[in-house]
């Protein structure tokens, strides 16, 4: 099974291994600022900090989604300048239930990098172990080369769902999507940050945040199997793709599937947000 979830107290006793790097992916939707000022207030000993809109996303077109991938090659380059090669562990951490931290264990996935993981419970379980933090700016990246970071871009471990494919799929259906929205927004009631509300026709509904228990960690494995079956019914972990908003709660639910070992689904990256930025695409209400 690929790497999922570390717990505080394992990341803790790896802390100081040359081999480990630790990200900090707090973010804001509503307040892009608010993750740097978390970070530099307080932030796991040695973490260094990633922006989810400038660094881990490309440029915003108007049709490509809140969040688009950013170029491979980029992307490995950034990871190099932070220390992070080949046989480098690397953690994910953020305060919003794992989501933002998901999306880089995806985009690292992505990339070929399978040594990767969640920290379950997050900056949250951290604290509240009293374990080690430090304040201020946190480790710059360093200068890289021309080509730096070519030794992470491997073989993808997984690969994402472009527009047209969901489209396609529409009218001759060979996977099923998962929206890892609420409900009211999947039923179209309401919508907060996308110009229109409403799913694309044909999708199913898994709010990512059923993904955690009420300590904020995610449910065992056996409990996660057990809802996603009751959802996808008989549907193979290969046949789903995984689309939120932005790819981002999207990337949780994928993860979800992998802690409950239903491994192989997909990812729509650009997800509803990109869907609605052309008005020809179809969607469904209800």
């Amino acid at each position: 099974m690929s790497m999922t979830l570390i717990s505080a107290s394992e990341l803790s006793a790896r802390l100081r291994d040359p081999d480990v790097r630790v990200f900090d992916l707090r973010h804001d939707l509503m307040d892009h600022a608010a993750g740097r000022r978390q970070y530099e207030q307080s932030h796991i000993a040695g973490a260094r900090y990633l922006d989810n809109e400038t660094e881990l996303a490309a440029p915003r077109t108007g049709r490509n989604g809140r969040h688009p991938l950013p170029d491979r090659a980029a992307l490995a380059a950034l990871l190099a300048s932070h220390g992070v090669a080949p046989d480098t562990l690397v953690v994910a951490y953020d305060a919003s239930g794992g989501q933002f931290a998901a999306h880089l264990w995806w985009m690292l996935r992505w990339l070929g990098h399978d040594r990767v993981a969640v920290l379950d419970g997050g900056w949250q379980a951290w604290s509240a172990a009293g374990l080690a933090v430090e304040s201020g700016p946190g480790p710059r990246p360093a200068p890289v080369s021309a080509g730096a970071g070519a030794s992470l871009l491997r073989e993808a471990l997984t690969e994402p769902v472009d527009a047209d494919t969901v489209l396609a799929n529409i009218a001759q259906p060979s996977f099923t999507v998962l929206d890892a929205r609420a409900a009211a927004r999947y039923r179209g009631e309401m919508e907060p940050i996308d110009p229109a509300a409403g799913h694309i026709p044909g999708a199913l509904n898994r709010p990512n945040t059923d993904n955690l228990a009420a300590d904020g960690r995610f449910k065992s494995p056996q409990e996660l199997r057990k809802e996603f079956e009751a959802v996808l019914g008989k549907r193979a972990p290969g046949a789903i793709v995984h689309q939120c908003g932005s790819g981002i709660t999207a990337s949780h639910n994928l993860l979800a599937m992998e802690v409950a070992g239903l491994q192989g689904s997909r990812l729509y990256p650009g997800s509803w947000s990109e869907w609605v930025s052309d008005p020809s695409r179809p969607q469904a209400k209800g």
